[in-house]
């Protein structure tokens, strides 16, 4: 593979994290609509369909009727009221999550000018582990990384040795 440039630090952790336990030749079904880290993923030679902006609490439609093998969820189980019906609905037998992890200097994202782009959970890992593991998904890997500022102050100083993201890679053990 040629040397890939990223946006930014999440993008190329969790393009390496895939890469690492994710074939090419693997079918990934990424929820979520298409953004720039899809293009990432095709320019790199992954074939990945999208949802469709479809509101996931109400409507798994996609999801059930997706053949991919793999499904990934790249900061978008925080947006979602109900994560566990969705992980119960999904068929593939291979799943790679990230989300950003709660902070305990800081209260969850919410938008003043979107009403979709708020965060209904930041979880604690043990929280996302065990949402997992209660929807039949053992997980294989784990990692979790900083996001640092080039802010003054304490939060941004908190941010250099608090990690903010969790990515996790698991496989369905019962259906």
């Amino acid at each position: 593979m040629y040397e890939q440039t990223f946006p930014h630090k999440r993008y190329k952790l969790t393009y390496q994290f895939l890469e690492k336990h994710i074939s090419k030749s693997e079918s990934l079904l990424d929820l979520g609509v298409k953004n720039p880290f899809t293009k990432i993923l095709k320019a790199n030679n992954y074939n990945v369909e999208n949802t469709k902006g479809e509101d996931l609490d109400f409507d798994v439609s996609s999801i059930k009727n997706s053949e991919a093998t793999v499904v990934t969820a790249f900061e978008i189980f925080e947006h979602l009221l109900n994560p566990f019906t969705v992980l119960q609905n999904i068929k593939a037998n291979k799943l790679v999550i990230s989300v950003p992890l709660r902070l305990w200097f800081a209260s969850a994202y919410r938008s003043k000018t979107d009403q979709w782009d708020r965060h209904y959970h930041e979880f604690e890992d043990w929280q996302l582990d065990w949402l997992l593991e209660k929807t039949g998904w053992k997980i294989i890997d784990r990692k979790q990384w900083t996001n640092p500022t080039k802010k003054l102050g304490i939060r941004p100083i908190l941010r250099w040795f608090t990690p903010r993201y969790y990515i996790i890679y698991a496989e369905r053990i019962s259906k």
